[in-house]
């Protein structure tokens, strides 16, 4: 590091758990975050902002004016442009040092590779069929998953570490059969909610880093912001699950 990431990042550096050690650790980590809409944004401009040094922001759509509500990297301007090109012109508007790649094309047949190419991955999709398919590849490779959801007043959060023995992943949270997706589109959001949810995501992926605190990993907070509760679910490994027990 030098003078100016130092002087940059030193409310970090001060705080004993982290140092300089810590915050090397994270301009050395490479993060991966798959969706930059309401979990997503706030989650990039953290994450930049606190020196990941290498993030890979994921998302094949474009800005509408129904996003501004909530994703609060898009600007009015950027209405019709690729939400990642958005999303990485504020991120290096905040922090330029920050390495950026866009992935416009995330799907199937790439998947593993740019979840192997990192050391943590961030999950802000909004449909059951991708998050399994992003949970398999992160079961595969290896690799921990921070998985976020919101809707209306609600939220959930956990740290999946399936390829570990003993821990969750996601398939063991929820099967592939019965769920039927909700959205925002038809069920609406509170945009502030969308807000804490993916600044506590960033938060996580940066505890598991750093290995900090509590990392929720084989747990499931859920909040209510409507009565502001968080209670925390304990998750237990399935035994036939077809994804971490193979």
């Amino acid at each position: 590091m030098n003078d100016q990431d130092l002087l940059r990042y030193s409310r970090q550096i001060i705080l004993p758990e982290v140092g300089i050690e810590g915050q090397q650790a994270l301009l050395d980590s490479t993060m991966l975050l798959i969706g930059v809409g309401g979990l997503g944004s706030p989650s990039a401009m953290y994450l930049a902002a606190a020196g990941v040094g290498h993030l890979i922001i994921a998302d094949f759509d474009k800005v509408e004016l129904s996003n501004l509500q909530r994703q609060v990297i898009h600007h009015t301007d950027d209405i019709g442009e690729f939400k990642v090109d958005s999303a990485k012109a504020k991120m290096l508007s905040i922090n330029p040092d920050v390495k950026i790649t866009t992935v416009k094309d995330l799907d199937e047949n790439n998947l593993n590779a740019w979840v192997d190419k990192s050391d943590i991955v961030l999950d802000g999709t909004d449909n059951f069929d991708t998050r399994f398919k992003i949970n398999k590849a992160c079961v595969e490779q290896k690799t921990p998953l921070v998985s976020a959801a919101v809707i209306r007043f609600e939220g959930q959060l956990s740290v999946f570490k399936g390829y570990e023995a003993e821990k969750p992943c996601y398939q063991c949270l929820y099967s592939v059969e019965g769920n039927n997706d909700e959205n925002c589109t038809d069920n609406g959001i509170l945009a502030p909610v969308a807000g804490m949810l993916g600044t506590m995501q960033a938060l996580q992926a940066i505890k598991v880093i750093l290995n900090l605190g509590e990392q929720l990993v084989g747990k499931l907070m859920i909040i209510d912001a409507l009565d502001l509760s968080f209670r925390n679910v304990t998750i237990n490994k399935d035994k036939s699950c077809t994804i971490c027990n193979k």
